[in-house]
C-alpha cells in the first residue's frame, strides 16, 4: 500500500490554480529558502514541534511518552494529546492514497462549481514521486483538475512522469542567476531551470510564478535576467508574480531557523517588477503568494 508523508490539507484554497481548489501539501524539500511561507515542510520525516512559550512545564508528555532512557522520539503523537496547552504540535502524518483521495473528494462540489480541483504543493511534491503518482492518478480516474506547484528541482524521468497526469503545473522561478540561487535556497539552480525549460518544449500547461523576494529577485539585474530567461522559453504562458509577505517570520523563528526580511534592503515592489518583466513581451499577472 502506497503511503506519503502530508504536512497539511487546506480546503477553499483560490490561489493555488484555476477555481476553487483543495491545496494538499506534502513534506520535504530539496532548497531552504530563507522566506519559506512552510518551513515546518521543509525536513522529509515527520516531527514534534514544541511552542516554548505555551509549555506549562506539567510533565503529562513525558508520562504518556513510550520512550524511556534517552531513546530518540518515535513521532508516535501521543504527547501531543496529552498537551493540555496545545504546545506541542505533530508535522507531518503519513496516510494512504485511498484516505488523502478520500479527503480530497469531500470538496468535489466546490471544485465543480468554481472549476477548481486539487493542488499537490508543499514543501516539494516531487520529493515523493511514488505516492503523488498514485494519488494523482486516483484524482484523475475521478475526474478532478489536478495541478503541482513545484520548484522543478527533480530528475527529469520523475518530473515527466509526474507531469503526464497533471492539467496544470505552477512553476517557481526564484532567481535566474546560479550563485544568487545556491546562496539564497542553498542549491544550483542549473537542473531547475533545464526542466523548465523542458516542459516548455513539451507544451505542458503550465503558469510560473515569480516571487518577489527583497534582496534576491526585486533588483533590477535578477528581474532582468528572468525576463531575458523567459522570453527565450518556446510557446505562451503566464507569469505570476507573488507580491513578498513576512507572514512566515514567526514560523522561521519558532523552528530556530534564521530569517533574513530584516537584513536585507527592498529593491521593486510586486508592481514595479511586474512592469519590467512585461516590458520583455511576457504575459504577466499579479498574484498572492501562498508558498
Amino acid at each position: 500500500m502506497t503511503t506519503g508523508l502530508v504536512l497539511d490539507v487546506k480546503r477553499y484554497a483560490i490561489h493555488d490554480g484555476p477555481g476553487i481548489r483543495t491545496t494538499v501539501f506534502l513534506s520535504g524539500c530539496p532548497l531552504s529558502c530563507w522566506w519559506c511561507h512552510n518551513p515546518e515542510s521543509q525536513p522529509r520525516e515527520a516531527s514534534i514541534r514544541v511552542d516554548a512559550g505555551r509549555c506549562l512545564a506539567c510533565g503529562d508528555c513525558e508520562h504518556v511518552c513510550p520512550g524511556q532512557d534517552g531513546e530518540p522520539c518515535r513521532v508516535c503523537g501521543r504527547c501531543v494529546e496529552a498537551c493540555p496547552a496545545g504546545a506541542r504540535h505533530l508535522v507531518g502524518r503519513e496516510t494512504t492514497v485511498e484516505a488523502l483521495v478520500g479527503e480530497i473528494a469531500r470538496d468535489r462540489a466546490f471544485h465543480e462549481r468554481s472549476g477548481g480541483g486539487v493542488t499537490f504543493s508543499g514543501g516539494e511534491p516531487l520529493m515523493q514521486p511514488e505516492f503523488l503518482l498514485a494519488t494523482l492518478r486516483a484524482c484523475g480516474e475521478r475526474g478532478m483538475h489536478r495541478a503541482i506547484d513545484t520548484c522543478g528541482y527533480a530528475e527529469r524521468e520523475i518530473l515527466d512522469r509526474i507531469t503526464n497526469e497533471v492539467d496544470l503545473v505552477l512553476y517557481d522561478l526564484k532567481a535566474v542567476d546560479p550563485h544568487l540561487h545556491r546562496e539564497t535556497t542553498g542549491r544550483g539552480n542549473e537542473l531547475i531551470l533545464a526542466n523548465l525549460a523542458h516542459l516548455a518544449e513539451r507544451g505542458i500547461p503550465m503558469e510560473i510564478r515569480y516571487p518577489v523576494v527583497p534582496g534576491v529577485s526585486d533588483r533590477d539585474d535578477a528581474v532582468d535576467r528572468a525576463g531575458e530567461f523567459l522570453r527565450g522559453l518556446p510557446g505562451e504562458r503566464s507569469i505570476r508574480v507573488l507580491p513578498f509577505h513576512a507572514s512566515a517570520e514567526d514560523k522561521h523563528r519558532r523552528l530556530g531557523r534564521e530569517w533574513k526580511g530584516e537584513s536585507v534592503v527592498a529593491g521593486l515592489g510586486a508592481s514595479a517588477v511586474r512592469r519590467r518583466l512585461a516590458s520583455f513581451g511576457l504575459s504577466v499577472v499579479d498574484g498572492e503568494s501562498r508558498s
